[in-house]
């Protein structure tokens, strides 16, 4: 069982390496936050406010502030190219050029986590192998993969669900989503989301960009 962990991990790195390659490919010019900011009208009107959920079904929108900025333009991506199913995020994103998505990117992520550098003490078995990729203190070893720290319980449930149905297309975590029982899930998304410090809802203020 640990050598198959390995060998999926193994995987997932390789993969990293060609994601990489491909965004470095299609890269737009850096973010503007300030810009960002402007184009954010819509995307504030539920990403902006805490506490808000998604619709039909019914679960907490992520929040950003403290993301990856490669992460954020990932799923933007995602959302614009159908590799995520969710039809107002397809909507939004298919409006979006690659600077625009560069700008919203860096204006929700703000300052990104920083690792502590060294995991809990008392990560529990089934988070073991995630801690791999997305960091046993919930802070991602490589922007194009999600911190997770303190991002809402309903919402990373919400996104393993969708990984192993299909919702959201990544051979790897698709792999992982569709091994794990219910009991496990419950494990995961309560562990990573009560880590601290963790993600927050609101952007930085208009002022800090600004300065």
């Amino acid at each position: 069982m640990r050598e198959r962990g390995r060998g999926i991990l193994f995987t997932a790195i390789a993969a990293l390496a060609f994601a990489g390659t491909a965004l470095a490919q299609q890269a737009a010019a850096p973010g503007d936050a300030k810009r960002g900011k402007e184009l954010s009208y819509t995307c504030l009107g539920c990403h902006g406010i805490a506490g808000y959920k998604n619709a039909y079904p019914d679960y907490s929108v992520p929040m950003l502030q403290g993301q990856h900025t490669e992460y954020i333009s990932a799923a933007l991506h995602g959302y614009r190219d159908g590799d995520r199913a969710h039809l107002t995020m397809h909507s939004v994103a298919s409006t979006l050029s690659e600077q625009d998505i560069a700008d919203i990117a860096v204006y929700f992520a703000g300052k990104p986590l920083e690792s502590a550098g060294k995991a809990p003490a008392n990560v529990p078995p089934a988070a073991a192998l995630c801690s791999a990729c997305h960091g046993a203190d919930g802070v991602s070893i490589t922007p194009m993969y999600p911190s997770l720290a303190g991002q809402h319980e309903d919402y990373l449930k919400r996104a393993i669900e969708e990984y192993a149905k299909g919702g959201r297309k990544n051979a790897i975590m698709k792999g992982f989503a569709s091994n794990l029982k219910d009991a496990d899930i419950a494990v995961i998304v309560r562990y990573y989301s009560h880590l601290s410090p963790g993600l927050k809802t609101e952007p930085r203020p208009y002022s800090i960009l600004t300065e």
